[in-house]
């Protein structure tokens, strides 16, 4: 492709393509990370920088540009807020503060700017992350769709959960009801005039999940991520490939709502691909599964489940194989082309 397209930005096969091509090959690799830390030699949604020994300061940034703006469950203020929380905690790191930059249209509604703050604010205040900087910038009417926001979360790690560490015999959890986040903004891309529990977005900071987690399991939880954009296909993909692993999973234990069930059956959406926005994924140590699992339901994630487990390669490629509900195997490949545009 010689022009970006919106599957660029889709988080699918494509974009991961143009930031090989465009970005990890151009750079030497002394530039790629701080000595003894994580960057850009093992891209993540954070990266890590070595402080005192063994702690680890963790950094991640991330922008924002959902449409529409306010969904059911959301807004992009709190996505915002949520998704940077999460990409921190994900790395292992507690999160501890976070700056923001926020680009608006010239002719926002300052109600809707307020509104749209506010619930950004209201986030980091109940997980107690000081808001300690950012900027603020207008552009001229039809140069931006409504609002940007991009932000930078800090946070602090003394192990880091690289998912690289996956090894055969690890389990495969899910700490929730997946696709719930990607359908919402579909359905709202498209005018569906849905009820809130039919469709609404799972968006949430994970804190009370991982944070315990990390705690009592850490060096037992081999790998994590927020499967937003290109869904939990993405996740795993990502995963088998750089920890040179296969992924077997089980379609019938994958929680999904009835509801988003049905939903994507009749659009022809494939729930594994779509962005959840209040879910973990987790590989862990397979001596410990069962017993993280029931922290994490007690922790109130009632329906986290154990979905797969990691194999040896054998093939020539990393795969992630499907066990359907009829009994049969499918490769599940990597999401191709837009998916969802602009859903976080």
């Amino acid at each position: 492709m010689e022009k970006i397209t919106l599957a660029h930005g889709a988080g699918g096969r494509e974009m991961n393509q143009l930031l090989e091509e465009s970005i990890f090959s151009k750079l030497p690799s002394w530039m790629k990370l701080v000595e003894g830390g994580l960057g850009l030699d093992y891209p993540d949604d954070s990266a890590a920088v070595p402080v005192n020994g063994n702690r680890y300061i963790v950094v991640t940034t991330d922008s924002y540009t959902v449409n529409p703006i306010f969904f059911p469950g959301g807004d992009i203020g709190r996505l915002a807020a949520c998704g940077t929380i999460n990409d921190v905690l994900m790395l292992g790191g507690t999160p501890i503060a976070a700056l923001d930059a926020v680009v608006v249209e010239e002719g926002l509604d300052r109600e809707i700017l307020d509104k749209i703050l506010q619930s950004m604010f209201n986030v980091f205040r109940e997980e107690k992350v000081k808001l300690i900087g950012g900027d603020f910038k207008v552009m001229p009417h039809g140069q931006l769709d409504k609002i940007i926001i991009t932000t930078v979360g800090l946070g602090v790690a003394e192990q880091l959960i690289i998912d690289r560490n996956l090894k055969p015999g690890d389990k495969i959890i899910v700490s929730g009801c997946i696709a719930e986040h990607g359908a919402t903004i579909y359905a709202a891309q498209k005018g569906f005039k849905l009820e809130d529990h039919e469709l609404r977005s799972d968006v949430k900071p994970l804190s009370d999940l991982m944070i315990p987690l990390i705690k009592k399991y850490g060096k037992h939880i081999h790998a994590a991520s927020d499967p937003t954009r290109g869904g939990l296909a993405m996740t795993l993909n990502m995963w088998a490939s750089t920890s040179n692993t296969t992924i077997i999973i089980d379609e019938e234990k994958i929680p999904i709502r009835e509801a988003i069930q049905n939903y994507c059956e009749m659009l022809g959406l494939d729930p594994l691909t779509l962005a959840s926005e209040g879910v973990a994924v987790l590989g862990v140590n397979c001596d410990y599964a069962e017993e993280i699992l029931e922290t994490i339901r007690h922790l109130g994630y009632h329906n986290a489940e154990i979905i797969g487990e990691v194999r040896e390669k054998r093939e020539e490629v990393s795969l992630v194989v499907v066990k359907t509900v009829i009994g049969g195997y499918r490769i599940l490949e990597p999401p191709i082309g837009e998916i969802v545009p602009r859903i976080c």
